[in-house]
């Protein structure tokens, strides 16, 4: 097979849709440990919550940072607390602006999400717990959630 023609879009090609990864780095990290040592042979209750925002640059770069939230407690008293602030800088060229949210709320968090739940499973691991494994999360239905609560919303008085 031949690959005389054809156009890669990782090369930048004229005209090709690109979503590109330019970084990923941690904004904010936070580790408390409270329940140490006493806590540390107890099971905790786990609450864990995620906040995603998105953010142009410039024409070409956007920034996705999710926010992470996991509080552990164990017979009313805090174990521990962990809230990452995890970000990514993507270069998105050629995609139609109705197109570019969609990808700013499943594709670029799809992508971030491994790594920003390793991250929480190391510190929580570091700090004398057991891993804790985040469940992965449908950012699909988080989105059409987010344009449900949006359609639902009444329109501001200019």
């Amino acid at each position: 097979m031949s690959s005389e023609g054809t156009e890669n879009p990782a090369n930048g090609a004229p005209g090709m849709p690109q979503l590109q990864i330019v970084a990923q780095y941690i904004k904010d990290l936070s580790f408390e440990n409270p329940g140490a040592p006493n806590g540390l042979t107890q099971r905790p209750q786990i609450e864990f919550s995620m906040d995603l925002q998105s953010r142009r640059l410039d024409a070409e770069h956007f920034e996705i940072e999710m926010k992470f939230r996991v509080n552990a407690t164990a017979e009313g008293r805090a174990l521990f607390l962990i809230e990452l602030n995890y970000a990514g800088l993507f270069r998105i060229v050629n995609i139609p602006d109705e197109a570019i949210q969609q990808i700013l709320g499943i594709q670029a968090p799809h992508m971030l999400f491994p790594f920003a739940r390793r991250i929480i499973a190391d510190m929580a691991r570091d700090g004398g717990m057991p891993p804790l494994m985040i469940e992965p999360i449908d950012f699909v239905a988080l989105y059409q959630a987010r344009l449900a609560q949006q359609a639902q919303q009444p329109m501001g008085n200019a």
